[in-house]
């Protein structure tokens, strides 16, 4: 396989796979271009090599930019802003967790605690079940906050190393 098929493939999957962590196809497509791109692109490079519109290139960087999967970078002498991504994919991989938990479980937290403070007679049942079902979610989702904090404070190696003692 040549490296242009090569490239265009891993940008087509790479966009394919954004949907499911969170993002839309467009925008992983232009974060996959910016990570196996040598050097920092223009949104007209972008626009060139994805065949998307300005406006699509410049609303897909500002929400990378938001993601902390983007930054942009300054040539001396160049009056073009360049971007660039994450080239390191444990680091790309932890950003996209911190991004998606203050997106998603962070929110949904909150909504657990406000709901567990329904009014009601705890002894009724509907008010019951109500609030052993929340209740039961706010543990989970405490768990799972607690795992994803540790992830991302994990450096790489200790990480596949606890893993790997798991799958033996």
């Amino acid at each position: 396989m040549k490296i242009s098929e090569a490239r265009q493939q891993f940008i087509s999957t790479w966009g394919a796979m954004g949907t499911h962590w969170g993002i839309n196809r467009t925008m992983a497509q232009v974060h996959a271009l910016l990570m196996i791109s040598a050097d920092p692109l223009t949104q007209d490079d972008i626009m060139a090599q994805l065949n998307i519109s300005r406006g699509n290139v410049n609303m897909n960087i500002r929400d990378l930019i938001d993601w902390g999967l983007v930054d942009r970078v300054l040539i001396p002498g160049e009056r073009k802003e360049y971007f660039t991504a994450e080239k390191d994919i444990w680091k790309v991989a932890t950003q996209i967790i911190k991004e998606r938990k203050k997106r998603e479980l962070d929110p949904m937290m909150k909504l657990m605690d406000q709901l567990s403070k329904v009014e009601g007679d705890k002894r009724d049942k509907e008010v019951k079940t109500f609030l052993d079902t929340i209740n039961g979610i706010k543990k989970f989702g405490a768990h799972a906050d607690d795992m994803l904090d540790v992830l991302v404070k994990s450096d790489e190696n200790w990480f596949l190393s606890t893993a790997l003692k798991i799958f033996k």
